[in-house]
């Protein structure tokens, strides 16, 4: 065979050496061998015959010579290591060759050997059972009556005389044996006198004696030498032998035969079952020897049976002692002496170890036994503290899906078991479905214990309550990372709390990362207000039967509508969404929810992973996409109930009306009512909103036709297919003319341009990138400082800049790498930018210059170093400049000597920002959800202590929301990131849930998918009446989709002073954006609910009162008489004045010393007589009112940009004004 180029055999490389000067010798390979061979021997003087030509060498290979290579050093032998040569002088060393003589070999098989060391005590044990067995025999077969005496000796009868003190040995000393009973127990004693001298020999160790006094040894002896020695002296071949005692020994080797066989198994024996079984096998003996030796010492008395014998033992050991069967003769009582004080100190030796490894076992949970783990499923849930909430968040959530009530939940904890975990864990509802294992992840033999390898998932929590954040994470990472090593197939949950660790257990299949998540909603709360509030009630599994009960109500449509989740169905099997299968997406989610009430949100493709919110008008629906859609139920647990005007219905021509009246409903279902919904199919274009004003705020277009006001509004009707000659292009690249290429009079020419791009510098390994607004130049480090100047700008307050719109200011300990996802969302580019508010980081520690680097980059983003607890800190930070404060949970705080109060500090502060600054919107970061109860407190308030009422007693109903209906709660005013531990737990069910969060947050941006906003909806929107009509003019103009509204309502909270007040002053009342709810009594939308009629709400309002004073019974009972009432309301309307006075000029003080302007602090009111909750997919009839603040999923600007940009730009700027609406308008300081 031909080498390749370049290559050469091991024979060329020896020959070439061979013909380098020394041609004295050649080396042939044979078999990687090279021998020396003389030159000519059988190739004629030629060498080998392949002799390289010297001739054909250059002179100066030739003039250096290279010595031979030695044998070990050639060239095979570099490729396959040292070949053994014939001068090698090497010495072979044979290893363990103790182990090679006879006693070795005898003690690794008797002995060391696990499998027949095992077989050996298996026969060892077999052959004691049988001597027992054989004495038994000869018990029953023995007779005394006959005659006793020694083997051919004259047998004599014996008569037992109770009169006689004197004792007849002979029926004690002498037994009758037959000679084939005799031979077998002889061959018995011979094999086992034999094994134990082999053992002895064995096991010998230097000191005989210490073997020879052995209790088993001796035992051993007792019961077959005499048998070998009848062999020998015939006469003895009746003398008794007390055979029974060789049940002691086949309890040692049931003991020795357990063990071996578990470490032939190679599993680890549970002490509990060792236990009990030394116990059962002690208590077996001891009745066993009591039964034989009473019975056979009583042959010299009573010649008791055997069966009387084991009868006498029970009842004596039972401590029952009838008195009927009593031994006769004083060697058998002393028998029974001895017996019992044996038991008396036996038996509690080992019962106390039983009980202690009882309670042992009770700490350490015991083991999920591997019958129970192939045949059921269970789940295992690792965590390094388990506290009682903890624990009922976890279980509430994972046994609230019908489909995981068959499953066990193991937990794996390495501390233990807490008093009111136990206490929780011994109720049947739950005893019987959750097993405790004290054990640790990093340990092989407790992840063996829960039996990982056979889990469905295992969910990894971190501790958050720890004060070192990071090195909870590290514990976590390890964890994951040991359940990955032991149980490579089980699926993982892990719940992450710092950003920049997240990247370690990216191979887990659902990851949730605590700080990206709490910063990145609290981000949107600023913008879309109860962000929080409206991601913990999707995340949250409910039936929507909270507050039904309730005679208020705003409580039972919120708790209605609380009940909706998330929800998907494949678009070709879905009775939702089939018939609209090669419809474009928007005209599928209007049609749904008029129909069924179901809000369809996003969808995913067969061909792609990606999940896509809203992917727009463009989007044209496939029997293969899976629809994610938000609805009570999902669409298998529904029932469809159609009327018989549907067939003619369907046979109507589109030009009709779609809702007749009542009767012409095409579909009920009993997941929602359905309202009317008009269409106009002559009207297909949305015209420019008449602004009436320079408040700046876009409204929803009134349609008008010929320039007629008198006809009904209308809306278009939503396309089957979009229209690109009719369509508005939904990219809303229209921000940069309308923000950019046309700035505004108030403005100016001196604006500075953003440009689009993403952040260079991410703080940490994992960020998703972000299209964001960023300065076209990094921010020196010196401008970033808000209340100190530079030689850049001088500017050392928040007025000095004077922003356009009011700043969002963020409270926190120290700039984590979290806090980048509160920039990022506030930034993203799909944010107008005369929308984007300023961003002031309070911090109590100095940012670092990574954080800063990372931050230097985006627009209008300060810091100062200072605390929330200082008023200077407040004041010189713009707080009366700010429309939000968000207050973030201190790591340093999270942990305290008493549960709960680590956040008294946080809840104290706020009170005091609530009592100085009304009009501020706070939101806050709670460690514990359950102290949300004393946000905003007001001690006399009857309404808040109806509020805790109900609150108890939907806990007591079983509902996972109880604490829904706290009033900061549903106004998105408190948060506490462990409610967003139900995310994780419902990825297990819903593995879509962590990205369609993760999209709604702006955490991860999909090309293609949509993202979250709001609009609000005023008085000049009124015209669209309903929740349904504002679904299809959204969707037929703009090709959003609404989700839900934020809803804020006038109330009045009574006190035990005040319990009833006037509706004037509650149409009075602002609501908390700055816009009055009604002003006087024009207006009817002032204080409506949601479908209620204006008719009727003052007898709500005086059924709220009663219901608050009947669940508080702290109510007063008031004559009715107008002037007492008078006379109370201006007592308490003075003493709030003069306490409002009182705060209010220490504030002007401060703001004085510091040399800030007060004129901004006397614009704050105090807006605190309001109720804000949400509404998740409301009904289509549900009426619009002021204030109303819709969530919408807006379609991606950048998913269908127009090949021309001209014709982009004139079709934005002919439909601007009903395509873009604002979520927020300017304020101008």
């Amino acid at each position: 065979m031909q080498l390749p180029d370049g290559v050469h055999s091991p024979g060329d490389v020896c020959r070439a050496a061979r013909g380098v000067g020394h041609t004295n010798r050649t080396f042939v390979f044979d078999d990687g061998q090279c021998a020396p061979r003389q030159p000519g021997a059988g190739d004629g003087g030629r060498g080998d015959g392949a002799r390289p030509d010297t001739a054909g060498l250059k002179m100066s290979d030739l003039d250096s010579e290279v010595l031979p290579l030695p044998p070990r050093y050639r060239f095979r032998d570099l490729l396959l290591g040292d070949q053994p040569f014939q001068n090698d002088d090497r010495v072979q060393v044979e290893f363990y060759v103790n182990e090679n003589t006879f006693k070795e070999r005898l003690k690794l098989f008797f002995i060391k050997n696990q499998r027949s060391s095992l077989r050996i005590r298996l026969f060892n044990f077999s052959l004691k059972l049988l001597t027992c067995l054989l004495y038994i025999v000869r018990v029953l077969l023995d007779d005394p009556a006959l005659g006793i005496g020694c083997w051919g000796c004259p047998k004599q009868n014996y008569t037992f005389n109770e009169s006689s003190s004197e004792i007849n040995w002979a029926p004690i000393l002498w037994v009758e044996r037959k000679v084939a009973l005799w031979a077998v127990q002889v061959i018995v004693a011979i094999i086992s006198f034999l094994e134990t001298m082999l053992l002895i020999y064995l096991s010998y160790k230097g000191n005989i004696w210490e073997q020879i006094f052995r209790v088993s040894f001796i035992l051993e002896m007792i019961n077959t030498l005499p048998f070998i020695i009848t062999i020998f002296w015939p006469p003895l071949r009746n003398l008794f032998i007390p055979v029974f005692l060789n049940c002691w020994l086949a309890k040692h080797a049931l003991e020795n035969m357990i063990n071996d066989f578990h470490r032939a198994i190679l599993r680890s024996q549970s002490a509990m079952f060792n236990q009990v079984l030394i116990l059962f096998c002690t208590l077996l003996c001891l009745v066993f020897t009591g039964t034989c030796g009473i019975q056979h010492l009583e042959r010299a008395g009573d010649n008791l049976s055997l069966l009387t014998s084991f009868y006498f033992c029970i009842v004596t050991f039972s401590t029952v002692g009838y008195g009927d069967v009593t031994p006769k003769i004083w060697p058998s009582q002393l028998l029974v002496v001895i017996m019992i004080c044996v038991a008396l100190v036996v038996l509690p030796l080992q019962f106390e170890e039983l009980v202690y490894l009882w309670m042992e076992r009770q700490k350490s949970g015991g083991n999920y036994s591997r019958h129970r783990a192939q045949t059921e499923k269970h789940v295992i849930l690792c965590v390094s503290s388990l506290k009682i909430d903890l624990l009922m968040d976890f279980l509430n959530e994972f046994y609230a899906h019908p489909r995981l009530q068959d499953y066990y939940v193991v937990i794996l904890c390495p501390t233990e078991m807490d008093i009111q975990v136990r206490r929780v864990l011994q109720i049947p509802l739950w005893s019987q479905r959750v097993i405790y294992l004290q054990g640790s992840a990093l340990k092989d033999q407790d992840l063996m214990r829960a039996k990982m390898d056979n889990g469905e998932a295992c969910f990894i929590l971190s501790s958050r309550n720890e004060v070192d954040r990071t090195a909870a994470d590290h514990q976590t990472i390890l964890r994951a990372w040991a359940v990955k090593d032991f149980a490579p197939n089980c699926p993982l949950y892990v719940q992450i709390l710092k950003p920049e660790n997240k990247f370690h257990v990216k191979f887990a299949e659902h990851v949730v990362c605590e700080e990206e998540c709490k910063y990145a909603m609290l981000a949107l709360n600023c913008i879309c207000p109860a962000t929080s509030t409206l991601i913990t009630l999707l995340v949250h599994t409910s039936r929507g039967q909270e507050g039904q009960d309730s005679p208020e109500q705003w409580q039972r449509m919120y708790g209605r509508c609380s009940g909706n989740e998330v929800y998907h169905v494949r678009m070709g099997d879905s009775k939702f969404f089939r018939e609209y299968e090669g419809k474009s997406f928007t005209y599928a989610a209007f049609h749904a929810h008029k129909k069924y009430g179901v809000c369809l949100m996003g969808l995913k493709r067969e061909d792609n992973k990606s999940i896509l919110l809203n992917p727009g008008p463009r989007h044209i629906l496939a029997a293969s996409d899976t629809c994610f859609y938000i609805n009570i139920t999902k669409e298998e647990n529904s029932a469809f109930i159609f009327k018989q005007e549907e067939k003619q219905k369907r046979k109507g021509f589109a030009g009709q009306g779609l809702f007749g009246g009542s009767s012409r409903l095409p579909v009920h279902s009993i997941i929602a009512s359905m309202g009317t919904v008009a269409m106009d199919l002559q009207n297909t274009e949305c015209r420019p909103a008449q602004s009436s004003g320079g408040g700046g705020g876009s409204k929803l277009a009134l349609p008008t036709e010929n320039g007629s006001g008198s006809r009904r509004p209308s809306i278009a009707p939503v396309l089957e297919v979009a229209d690109s000659s009719t369509l508005l292009p939904c990219d809303l690249l229209s921000d940069q003319s309308e923000d950019e290429m046309t700035p505004s009079d108030e403005e100016g020419l001196s604006v500075v341009e953003y440009v689009k791009g993403y952040p260079p510098n991410s703080p940490y390994i994992g960020s998703s990138p972000t299209l964001c607004h960023l300065l076209p130049v990094k921010a020196p480090f010196c401008c970033l400082r808000l209340d100190k100047g530079c030689k850049h700008n001088s500017y050392e307050d928040a007025k000095a800049y004077g922003f356009k719109n009011k700043l969002i200011i963020v409270s926190a300990e120290t700039a984590g790498n979290g806090l980048y996802n509160f920039i990022v969302p506030l930034r993203a580019y799909y944010r107008p930018r005369r929308e984007l508010n300023p961003i002031v980081l309070l911090l109590d520690n100095r940012p670092d210059h990574h954080f800063l680097e990372a931050i230097c980059c985006f627009p209008m983003v300060y810091y100062m170093e200072g605390s929330v607890d200082n008023l200077d800190s407040l004041l010189q930070c713009g707080i009366i400049y700010a429309d939000n404060l968000v207050v973030v949970d201190k790591e340093s705080t999270m942990s305290a000597e008493e549960d709960y109060m680590a956040d008294a500090k946080t809840i104290v502060n706020v009170q005091t920002m609530f009592r100085l600054f009304p009009s501020l919107s706070i939101t806050t970061e709670l460690t514990h959800p359950s102290n949300m109860r004393f946000m905003q407190f007001r001690a006399k308030d009857s309404y808040s202590l109806a509020l805790s009422k109900l609150e108890k007693r939907e806990r007591e109903n079983g509902s996972n929301l109880a604490f829904m209906f706290r009033l900061p709660f549903a106004a998105g005013r408190v948060f506490s990131i462990s409610m967003l531990d139900t995310l994780l737990y419902q990825s297990f069910v819903k593995d879509y849930m962590i990205p369609i969060t993760r999209l709604l947050l702006g955490l991860d941006t999909t090309p293609g998918s949509g993202y979250l906003c709001a609009m609000k909806i005023s008085e000049d929107d009124l015209w669209i009446r309903t929740y349904g009509r504002l679904f299809q003019k959204l969707c037929s103009s703009s090709a959003e989709i609404p989700i839900g509204i934020y809803r804020t309502q006038c109330h009045v909270f009574s006190t035990e002073s005040q319990v009833s007040v006037s509706v004037e002053d509650c149409e009075e009342a602002k609501g908390p954006w700055g816009a009055r709810v009604g002003t006087g009594g024009g207006s009817t939308h002032g204080r409506h609910t949601a479908g209620g009629d204006p008719a009727e709400h003052p007898l709500l309002r005086r059924k709220s009162l009663l219901w608050a004073r009947r669940l508080s019974r702290k109510g007063s009972r008031h004559t009715g008489k107008a002037a007492a009432e008078w006379i109370s309301q201006q007592r308490l309307s003075l003493y709030r004045r003069s306490e409002r006075q009182e705060l209010s000029e220490l504030v002007k003080n401060r703001m004085k010393h510091l040399g800030l302007p007060t004129s901004g602090y006397d614009e704050m009111n105090d807006h605190q007589n309001t109720l804000s909750y949400v509404l998740i997919n409301p009904p289509p009839d549900t009426r619009l009112e002021p204030n109303d603040i819709v969530y919408l999923i807006r379609s991606d600007p950048l998913a269908h940009v127009a090949s021309s940009s001209q014709s982009r730009k004139s079709s934005c700027s002919n439909k601007l004004a009903s395509c873009n609406p604002e979520t927020r308008d300017e304020t101008q300081l």
